[in-house]
């Protein structure tokens, strides 16, 4: 039997190839495929099969494309709607490759359609080796139950209550679980780092498997759940007929500073995706800085939206095809060209730019004491309740979209996140907002928590 996890960062996505017999199966692709391909080829495979665990809402698969391109047979739950050829799949359908068997199980619950997928290699043993869970059951998780426009988030937990224990938790304690994705996905709450763990240590150290009541389980599931970005009931429309092939995206167009500062005057999109160190030293003023470190495509489909047409900033030819790969990976496939030269060439232009002072977070106590700055901490509600500064107000970056916090004007605010990734994200929507005495905390909480600074745990309230 051949195994392979990919793990795409940027999106804490897990997807697989399983082979056997000269097939292959490819289990939840992500929207670029040629990395599916390759490994095909260099394990004398042929991809026969492609395995959805449910319709995706945080990025756009890549199965219509990998469907064509390989001839394979594309397999969804029976309840997905799937506006495109596939096998619907109900309890305990199978399909089989050399020693291998695939077993289907309707899991809903995170989705009413979801299905895991039962690995056999016969070359083993006849008992389950692996699960692919999907987004039914992560390391240290489960999934959220509120991404449905035809259930309600209780009954979906209901649902998911039922798929773990009278599915997933009867396999035996050794089955290999194998999550679509990992920490820091939107799709769950507080999933463990790990990549891949076993029935059996789910059993015993995920919280939410240790909830012993059906009632209680709904309660707590379906409480204090993180914002759902806009774009996540789209994204599962589109995968529900199909993405288009990446191949048909049409080309970028390089833009001059003039024009650039043209579009920018009509209330367009500015997208810079250099590193946050670059952008907080000179950007364009009105620009959103997003590094193309970190959860990129996240941040930007929740943001933005799919539909914002972003101008990209840049600092290499390649960082704006990395950029354009990512968006569209989220959905975000129409972009209005880029800026020629890069940052350098808005410079050279004589154009006006902005700059985010950074400050330690020494230099914040200090400020501190004497009441001369005030304080943002963007980071989400768990986050904020394990440990916050004292003087901090709280909105969680991902609520921006809905309007940016309308903070104290009498002084100069200074933004922090864990580390430094968000905060630089929320200084760029504040200035792009109007304020123009927006402080970056270098180093973040993290940094605040290393000093040795004091911290109080406490519920918060939104600013």
């Amino acid at each position: 039997m051949f195994f392979e996890q990919f793990y795409l960062t940027c999106l804490a996505h897990a997807s697989y190839m399983i082979g056997s017999g000269g097939e292959a199966a490819v289990v939840d692709p992500q929207r670029d495929v040629d990395l599916y391909l390759k490994l095909a080829e260099e394990q004398n495979l042929k991809i026969r099969h492609i395995f959805e665990t449910h319709l995706h809402a945080d990025f756009v698969s890549g199965h219509k494309e990998l469907a064509e391109r390989t001839g394979a047979q594309i397999y969804i739950g029976a309840q997905a709607g799937a506006a495109f050829p596939h096998v619907p799949l109900t309890d305990g359908f199978e399909v089989r490759m050399g020693a291998i068997r695939v077993r289907a199980l309707e899991t809903p619950g995170h989705t009413p359609e979801s299905v895991c997928f039962v690995v056999i290699d016969e070359e083993k043993s006849s008992q389950p080796w692996a699960v692919l869970t999907g987004d039914t059951l992560f390391i240290g998780d489960v999934g959220r139950p509120d991404l449905s426009r035809t259930h309600t988030p209780q009954q979906l937990a209901g649902l998911l209550y039922d798929s773990l224990h009278q599915k997933l938790l009867t396999l035996p304690d050794a089955t290999l679980v194998y999550p679509a994705h990992g920490a820091g996905s939107l799709c769950g709450r507080s999933m463990r780092a790990e990549r891949w763990s076993t029935i059996g240590s789910e059993r015993l150290t995920n919280s939410a498997l240790q909830i012993a009541s059906r009632e209680e389980f709904v309660r707590q599931v379906t409480a204090n759940l993180p914002a759902r970005p806009d774009y996540f009931l789209e994204d599962s429309e589109i995968n529900r007929s199909g993405a288009t092939a990446l191949t048909e995206l049409l080309p970028l167009t390089p833009l001059t500073p003039a024009a650039l500062k043209g579009l920018l005057d009509e209330g367009a999109n500015v997208l810079d995706v250099r590193p946050g160190e670059q952008f907080a030293a000179g950007h364009v003023p009105g620009s959103i800085g997003i590094a193309l470190s970190g959860q990129f495509a996240s941040w930007a489909g929740g943001l933005l939206g799919i539909h914002s047409k972003p101008v990209l900033v840049a600092e290499s030819d390649a960082q704006v095809d990395e950029a354009r790969m990512r968006l569209a990976r989220v959905g975000i496939e129409e972009v209005r060209g880029f800026l020629a030269g890069g940052f350098t060439a808005w410079q050279r232009a004589g154009l006006p730019m902005l700059v985010t002072p950074q400050i330690s977070v020494q230099e914040l106590r200090e400020k501190l004491h004497d009441d001369s700055v005030a304080v943002l901490d963007v980071r989400r509600e768990g986050e904020w309740q394990t440990g916050h500064i004292a003087q901090a107000d709280w909105r969680a970056l991902d609520t921006f979209p809905h309007g940016v916090p309308a903070l104290d004007r009498s002084r100069p605010v200074a933004v922090h996140c864990k580390s430094g990734y968000r905060s630089m994200i929320a200084c760029s929507l504040l200035e792009r907002g109007g304020r123009r005495d927006v402080i970056n905390i270098a180093g973040g909480f993290d940094a605040w928590r290393a000093a040795g600074l004091p911290e109080v745990v406490e519920q918060p309230t939104q600013a």
